[in-house]
């Protein structure tokens, strides 16, 4: 195996975890309140209408999930409960999560409030044992916050992000570099992380339907059907990932966004299905010195026609509160729609670290 493949020295791969909080906001609503325990809970809408945001374990046995109206998560489960969301107690806990992660590297990359990636390839505790690491990060996580993570624990990105899926929920899975190659080989496209549904479609209409078959294409024939993505996924048919885990990455942009299983028609609907995602985008903000300048939002109909609608501020966005008023401002003017929502998304860009150091200290104290 090359040391691409090994996602770095031959003689020593990375030590890669991803940390994965099982059904992070509907499990927080069910440890605070105990009446919601062992219940189908919705996170997010309401009986009439709305849009589902998270859903509790016992709710996905119905087939609830995330995005989905709220008039078909309650058709699929009558007896479902919908709690209304509180992000700022959300956050709170992301905070103590990641308290616990800094214990163990300073490399840890946010992903959003309930997952991130880890570098513990060298750690200040000096554990030897990437899956010694993870239990002991899962078992604070279950102490000091009554929560249960799943992990996977690899050798690259790629494959700790779908070692973490394994044993879902309160799970841990090992994918080792001899184990790798046959991983993906079976793994069916579908579940490839990083290849969405119209990715996956094409690919099975090529013939692609597991990584094995993803594996017998050359690289000229995936980067003439798949452009400059061709590369990736020939290497990702590898067990190849070469990106490291980026605790300080300069990014360009910070977005999230959320196609329907049900298509929205009202500005309630749609304001309600974009608070996760603003909650989302936000947090990488919040706590750091990143400051963002520009606001996108992004309204792709049932007819795959698409718009955006964007908004600048000079001296940028100074809270949540300050991004939703202006997200409404850019909402409103859309409805009445013609034809249904079938996905919304959020970008906050002109991302400006230096900018948000300065404008701290022009703060009256």
């Amino acid at each position: 195996m090359s040391a691409a493949a090994t996602g770095g020295d031959l003689a020593r791969p990375r030590k890669i975890l991803h940390i994965d909080m099982d059904a992070f906001y509907a499990s927080i609503e069910q440890r605070d309140n105990p009446e919601l325990r062992g219940k189908p809970v919705a996170v997010g809408g309401n009986r009439e209408r709305g849009v589902v945001a998270a859903a509790s374990y016992e709710a996905r046995r119905f087939g609830v999930r995330s995005a989905m109206a709220s008039v078909t998560a309650r058709r699929k489960c009558p007896e479902l409960i919908f709690v209304k969301p509180r992000f700022d107690v959300y956050r709170a806990v992301s905070q103590q999560i990641r308290a616990i992660f800094a214990d163990y590297t300073p490399i840890v990359e946010p992903l959003a409030l309930d997952e991130a990636y880890l570098d513990v390839t060298e750690n200040p505790r000096a554990v030897s044992s990437a899956t010694a690491v993870a239990e002991e990060i899962r078992a604070r996580i279950r102490d000091q916050t009554g929560l249960t993570a799943s992990a996977g624990v690899s050798y690259n990105k790629f494959l700790a992000k779908m070692a973490s899926d394994e044993r879902k929920p309160d799970g841990l899975f090992v994918i080792t570099p001899r184990m790798g190659p046959a991983f993906v080989a079976a793994l069916p496209i579908g579940r490839f992380h990083g290849i969405g549904p119209v990715t996956c479609e094409r690919m099975e209409r090529l013939g692609i339907r597991d990584g094995a078959d993803l594996r017998a294409q050359s690289s000229e024939f995936l980067l003439e059907h798949f452009g400059k993505a061709g590369t990736y996924y020939y290497s990702l048919a590898r067990g190849i990932d070469d990106r490291p885990v980026c605790a300080d990455r300069v990014r360009k942009s910070i977005g999230a966004e959320t196609t329907f299983a049900a298509d929205l028609f009202t500005p309630d609907e749609a304001r309600e299905a974009l608070r996760p995602l603003l909650a989302k985008v936000w947090g990488h903000c919040e706590g750091s010195t990143i400051q963002a300048r520009t606001l996108t939002l992004k309204v792709k109909f049932t007819d795959f026609r698409q718009i955006t609608r964007s908004r600048t501020r000079e001296m940028g966005f100074a809270s949540e509160a300050d991004v939703e008023a202006i997200v409404g401002e850019l909402l409103d003017p859309i409805f009445p729609v013609g034809l249904g929502i079938r996905l919304l998304g959020l970008t906050l860009s002109s991302l400006d670290t230096e900018r948000g150091r300065e404008r701290q200290l022009r703060l009256p104290l």
